[in-house]
């Protein structure tokens, strides 16, 4: 038996129902009867069962437990853990040893939570379907034929496959939230800022953020409340009021916005229209209002994301030189051969992609062609979805315009995966904090769909409220005939 929620897992450890060792026994057994999905890169089993061993002689012993006590994580191949290996799913890193723990994830560890291990992504987060990892394709497991969607598609399947309760997974355009639609979870990334990214290995920098999976919106209340805050290694992390996410109760009815072009644009997968329009005619019917708003600039969203992102990891992977540390090419002979060797022997094919156009774009005489304008485009897309918020609470809109796609399927169009991304890369460019909400899935079908909402700056309580809100009027059973 698994338990779905922290409040669950806590429940029947304090009633003496399981014990903490009890519980990571079965998730390693878990994970070893599904390896075929490719989740982890490294399980810290013996890690794992030792500190299970002493929560649960401390709880006998009735000493203080930490808020997480008894709650198992995994984390995304991307984030540092002191004394552990992080590769960031590339051989450029395999072999290297982190120094040190991320904030996020030492706030997690200081109230107790267990560590299970780090899961596969795409090779410096650069992807949409987990295709693109040094260590081979992570498999959706509602169907292993396809892929659960990325850069955190190997987060997204520890929980949907029983492995873990909840997911660290990180965020630049999308890859916690696509992931988490695709494996029937709830995928959710802050506003900018909200989360440290200390020890989070960049890719873009002004687009990267921690977040969070799992199967209860309620579970990333609590994680948030303990990850957030300003952090003295991170100045992008403001000293701004926590507030109690895990107290937060919705005071509805609320303002609803939603997209009319995109619903009725012919690429989007019949079963994800299908879902966002029952989603909305359900909120309408609970009393909210829920209107139409136009979006100029759709066109722009994913020209500018690319242009912005590949320039930033462009900068950012230059420090990957062979040099100082990570993969070193042994067949190179002088310093301009150990350069060229080891960035063409240690990166893969996607993220020599984006670094040759981010490098094209910060080019002299394409600077301004390129990414100036797209600075330009991405604040004009950010005032143009804060004015809508201005007047709503939420937009929602469909988390990605297909289903999960075969594995393969698209590993030679890169195109094609950027276009995943156009629905998600809006609250990353703008900096707003959006979770994946999960809708059941496809009629008469087996895969997931779900759809996102969209909230303001620093929004994040009365999001995260209203998620539990929808969670709780969809399981509750109908009223009375």
């Amino acid at each position: 038996m698994f338990y779905t929620s922290i409040a669950a897992t806590q429940q029947a450890l304090n009633a003496g129902v399981v014990t903490t060792v009890q519980l990571v026994e079965r998730y390693l057994d878990s994970i070893g009867d599904q390896r075929y999905l490719n989740i982890y890169v490294e399980v810290f089993a013996d890690e794992a069962l030792e500190q299970a061993r002493e929560q649960d002689a401390r709880r006998r012993a009735g000493a203080a437990l930490g808020r997480l006590a008894g709650v198992v994580i995994s984390i995304k191949d991307v984030i540092c853990y002191r004394d552990h290996a992080v590769s960031a799913g590339s051989a450029m890193l395999e072999d290297f040893v982190s120094p040190y723990t991320a904030t996020a994830l030492q706030r997690l560890l200081d109230e107790d939570a267990i560590v299970i291990g780090r899961t596969n992504c795409d090779e410096f987060a650069m992807g949409s379907g987990n295709e693109n990892s040094h260590y081979g394709p992570t498999r959706n497991a509602a169907d292993p034929a396809r892929v659960p969607g990325g850069s955190s598609g190997g987060a997204a399947v520890s929980v949907q496959a029983n492995t873990c309760l909840l997911a660290v997974g990180s965020s630049t355009g999308g890859s916690v939230r696509q992931p988490a639609s695709f494996c029937g979870l709830y995928g959710f990334k802050p506003t900018y800022g909200r989360i440290s990214r200390h020890g989070l290995i960049a890719y873009g920098s002004s687009f990267d953020q921690i977040g969070l999976l799992c199967r209860d919106p309620a579970d990333i209340a609590l994680g948030l409340e303990l990850m957030a805050g300003a952090d003295r290694y991170d100045a992008t992390a403001p000293n701004r009021p926590v507030p109690p996410y895990s107290a937060a109760r919705s005071e509805g009815p609320y303002r609803i916005a939603y997209f009319p072009e995109v619903l009725e644009n012919e690429s989007v997968d019949a079963a994800i229209r299908q879902t966002t329009t029952d989603a909305l005619a359900r909120l309408r019917a609970e009393g909210h209002t829920v209107e139409p708003v136009s979006f100029d600039y759709f066109d722009y969203v994913v020209p500018t994301y690319y242009v912005l992102t590949t320039a930033e990891a462009s900068s950012n992977l230059s420090r990957y030189d062979g040099m100082r540390y990570g993969y070193r090419s042994p067949d190179a002979g002088t310093l301009e051969e150990t350069y060229k060797r080891s960035r063409s022997e240690g990166f893969g094919t996607e993220v020599q992609r984006r670094i040759l156009l981010g490098t094209f774009v910060l080019s002299s005489g394409y600077y301004d062609a390129f990414y100036g304008k797209a600075q330009r485009a991405r604040r004009v897309i950010q005032e143009q979805l804060r004015g809508i918020l201005a007047d709503y609470d939420f937009i929602l809109m469909p988390v990605s315009p297909s289903q999960p796609w075969p594995v393969g399927d698209q590993i030679d169009d890169p195109v094609a995966n950027y276009l995943a991304d156009i629905y998600t890369v809006l609250a990353n460019l703008a900096g707003l904090p959006a979770i994946a909400v999960p809708a059941g899935t496809e009629p008469g079908g087996h895969l997931p769909v779900g759809y996102q909402l969209m909230a303001d700056l620093w929004e994040e309580e009365k999001l995260l409220a209203f998620t539990q809100a929808i969670r709780q009027s969809a399981t509750a059973p109908p009223p009375a005939q």
